[in-house]
């Protein structure tokens, strides 16, 4: 296996991009839709062949050990060259979370079968009331002699319907404040108790779910981290999420349709609209600066703070900003679902718009941030 850290940024782009090229199904790039997992299991099971699906993963334990920089590459290819994530809960989220709070065992029976596709996960954190305020869920997990019996609903479940095991925050001490009594389990979905309901998006997805769990079971050994310690496990998955809400990539990407759709409609001799596009990609290369800062902090072992709500603030507004603009130019196409025909050629506007509304909610919503930054900077009231 390459030492992929010893390599330049240049010849690791070069070589992410070589892989994707060699060993993606060209049927599943750019993609409108989410490909499901009977669709796309051979570019999972590509990815894990040679080495790619863990990028955060040791070596040892079949992962790539990327660093930051790296990293942020190889987001950045994935999402340029319209690669699908499938099913990316167990590589990005489970696999790191075991290895730095699960136990040997653990780590042993859960990492080698993510690799091979036999474990398939989704994340069983927000519920209806409990999504950016995620310390007040009320789905609960009580003691019977070696096992957790669980009950309650998760909601905004995405993959849970090709998933066959969801890792769960519950609640498993009402007696102390609320973010010390929880924990952070992991759950087979393949048991009596489970039910799974889809729920169509405005973009007429299905990638997202309600999970019910009804006198679920799951063994007291499956709690990673320690019982009614998940809030600290789930912390630090979290702070991963919201460091790459702050990536510009798809506000890049956003600002590159925005421009093909200014020339199919004519707009590129207007020079108002050529204005306005020129300062939202000045927004965005602003933001790709700052992201890239905070991501040599990241390389350099020194943790982060506010910054990080700030770049999920500045850099979800701004990919919103543009969709608006791209649907602005488009005018009454603009409101179309599917490709729309521009004359000189097809884009759909409307399909990247109502996507862009979903970043300013996941990671936290854009208020939670704001206000996060009002208590930490500002040191205004709670």
């Amino acid at each position: 296996m390459p030492d992929w850290n010893a390599m330049s940024d240049g010849e690791f782009r070069r070589a992410t991009i070589d892989f994707i090229e060699a060993h993606c199904p060209p049927e599943l790039r750019h993609r409108k839709e989410h490909p499901r997992w009977d669709d796309a299991a051979v570019w999972y099971h590509r990815m894990s062949e040679h080495g790619w699906l863990a990028p955060s993963w040791p070596v040892a334990h079949g992962g790539m050990a990327l660093k930051p920089a790296k990293y942020l590459i190889y987001l950045e290819e994935w999402t340029r060259l319209g690669v699908p994530t499938i099913l990316p809960q167990g590589p990005l989220n489970v696999g790191p979370a075991l290895l730095a709070n699960g136990t040997t065992e653990q780590i042993e029976e859960y990492l080698p079968k993510i690799l091979s596709g036999e474990h398939r996960w989704c994340q069983g954190f927000s519920e209806p009331g409990a999504g950016s305020d995620l310390a007040g869920l009320r789905t609960e997990a009580r003691i019977e002699g070696d096992e957790f019996v669980i009950n309650g609903q998760k909601i905004w479940t995405s993959g849970a319907l090709d998933a066959n095991h969801i890792y769960v925050l519950a609640r498993t001490d009402k007696s102390v404040q609320k973010q010390k009594g929880i924990s952070f389990i992991l759950v087979d979905m393949d048991q009596p108790g489970i039910t799974v309901k889809p729920i169509v998006t405005v973009n007429h997805d299905t990638d997202f779910a309600e999970v019910f769990f009804d006198e679920v079971r799951a063994p007291l050994t499956n709690v990673v981290g320690g019982l009614n310690r998940g809030w600290t496990v789930a912390k630090s998955l979290l702070g991963f999420e919201r460091i790459f809400a702050g990536a510009p990539h798809f506000s890049r990407n956003a600002v590159t349709q925005a421009a093909e759709i200014m020339a199919l409609s004519g707009l590129h001799r207007d020079p108002v609209m050529v204005d306005r596009l020129a300062e939202l990609k000045l927004e965005v290369e602003d933001i790709a600066v700052a992201f890239e800062a905070l991501a040599q902090e990241v390389r350099k072992g020194h943790s982060f703070g506010f910054e990080v709500s700030t770049l999920k603030v500045a850099n979800t507004e701004t990919f919103a900003r543009v969709t608006e603009f791209m649907v602005e130019m488009a005018g009454e196409r603009g409101a179309m679902f599917g490709e729309t025909d521009f004359g000189g050629g097809a884009s759909n506007p409307l399909k990247t718009f109502l996507f862009a509304r979903a970043p300013m909610i996941y990671g936290g919503t854009v208020q939670i941030h704001r206000n996060i930054l009002a208590k930490q900077v500002l040191g205004l009231p709670g």
